[in-house]
């Protein structure tokens, strides 16, 4: 189909899970086999399967990483860059994910190759995992070849090499320690990495290089770390195109003919700051740059802004739930809608938001604070919940599935009509308020003890929100 609509430059890679069935049904199947052009699996452990070899096929780590982006983060990316080939034949490894630009608390915090999580701040962090990343990036390019001379060094950890064809080479050596190096995922089978000397040999077209460029990085202790720091280069002119390395263990070397080598430079990023304790947004923004509000966090649904054209009045430009049927679902979303916003330490907290319901006598909304879960664990956030429904009654829970029920009663609520609620919670004590009147007020909560604000609806509904304020004191 891709080739019937002129798209045959757009190549298939499959199955993004693992190198079975998918490598074996391409052996059985002529037609699956002439389609793909690259087999991906997912966290493969730097090792492939024989049917995947097989098929003679281009082999990628389509998805990888995921590791917590300290020096351990940037041990498992080194390793894993030079031994996804030399133990699986992939050339190509991908890493979920790029920028860690999403709250801390939620899944895999942090679990980028550097992270910049606080827009409210502009703080951003260039973490070592991007520095290991050059030491192959800078290097090399789409459409250069890894040369079959590659391995494991005697003493542990490996080298590969890569060629433009055009006489250009590349030599990545890693002595990643088991210790310094697991990934999030799977299990890294023990291995010893000590001090040891490599000597390399420079063969056929190879033996005419005169002197390669270094860079050098060292993971580990603050006093000895380096990353990405370029060395003095080798001359190789008297040596017969022959070169030793001294490697002790958590080291990079880059050895290479390229002189385009730069290490970045960037000026000191604003300083860390919490997110501010006082938040208010009324939505009002007549042509958004994006089509979500700043700092909320969708768990499940989407928010985005809107323009109601019949409201010429305080509610023109409002956020807006607009999933209307719940999506096909990778991991697992709730069955409501959420969007989470603040700091997660935030336990004393006043939030205030003006709601407004679409849907007729079954439609509902809450606003929340204390929310302690999010990403694919969202279906069991606990927190305290405070919700109102079109069919004139109210609920607290302590929970987003509504298990834990705290109060219910009526309340004067119908759908198509804007409505102000207010949530306090202090120590244990909770209390909510409709169009400033108290509607509840004492609940005792004991759990959790801190967490996210957050707006949301009852199904997949449509619903808006407008002039969210929360007031915070942690």
């Amino acid at each position: 189909m891709l080739n019937h609509q002129g798209l045959q430059h757009v190549k298939i890679i499959a199955s993004d899970n693992l190198w079975e069935p998918i490598s074996a049904s391409m052996l059985l199947d002529p037609e699956l086999l002439k389609v793909i052009d690259v087999i991906g699996a997912h966290y493969p452990g730097t090792l492939t399967v024989k049917d995947a070899r097989l098929t003679k096929k281009k082999l990628w780590s389509s998805e990888d990483f995921s590791t917590v982006n300290s020096d351990m983060g940037a041990g498992c990316w080194g390793r894993i860059l030079n031994q996804n080939y030399v133990n699986g034949y992939m050339t190509s490894t991908i890493a979920w994910n790029l920028v860690a630009s999403y709250y801390q608390q939620l899944p895999y915090g942090r679990c980028g190759l550097m992270t910049a999580q606080e827009p409210w701040s502009g703080h951003y962090v260039v973490e070592a995992p991007i520095w290991v990343s050059a030491h192959t990036t800078q290097f090399t390019q789409p459409g250069w070849y890894y040369l079959k001379t590659v391995g494991h060094l005697e003493r542990g950890g490996s080298y590969v090499a890569l060629t433009d064809g055009l006489g250009n080479l590349t030599v990545i050596v890693e002595t990643m320690s088991y210790k310094h190096s697991k990934c999030i995922r799977p299990l890294l089978p023990y291995f010893n990495v000590s001090h040891q000397f490599a000597t390399f040999d420079l063969k056929g077209s190879f033996s005419q290089i005169q002197e390669l460029q270094v860079w050098y990085t060292k993971l580990g202790k603050p006093s000895e770390r380096f990353l990405f720091k370029q060395l003095d280069s080798l001359w190789l002119l008297d040596s017969g195109g022959s070169f030793t390395l001294e490697l002790q263990e958590d080291e990079l070397f880059t050895l290479t003919t390229l002189t385009s080598g730069r290490k970045g430079s960037f000026p000191p990023p604003p300083k860390s700051q919490r997110f501010p304790s006082v938040y208010e947004d009324n939505f009002n923004i007549d042509y958004p740059f994006f089509s979500e509000a700043p700092n909320f966090a969708d768990q499940t649904g989407v928010f985005e802004y809107y323009v109601n054209m019949e409201d010429p009045g305080d509610h023109r430009f409002t956020l807006r739930q607009v999933l209307n049927q719940r999506p096909i679902t990778w991991a697992a979303d709730a069955f409501n809608t959420i969007s989470v916003i603040g700091d997660y330490s935030w336990s004393n907290l006043t939030i205030k938001c003006d709601v407004y319901i679409e849907t007729p006598e079954k439609g509902g909304v809450f606003i929340a604070g204390r929310v302690n879960k999010g990403g694919i664990l969202i279906r069991s956030a606990r927190g305290i919940f405070f919700w109102i429904f079109a069919n004139g009654t109210y609920r607290v829970t302590g929970d987003l599935a509504g298990w834990i029920i705290y109060s219910l009663g009526h309340a004067d609520v119908t759908a198509k009509k804007w409505y102000t609620l207010t949530l306090t919670l202090n120590g244990r004590f909770s209390s909510g308020k409709l169009n400033g009147k108290t509607l509840w007020k004492n609940i005792s909560v004991n759990f959790p003890e801190n967490g996210w604000a957050a707006i949301g609806t009852h199904s997949f509904e449509f619903a808006q929100f407008d002039n969210f304020r929360v007031e915070a004191s942690h």
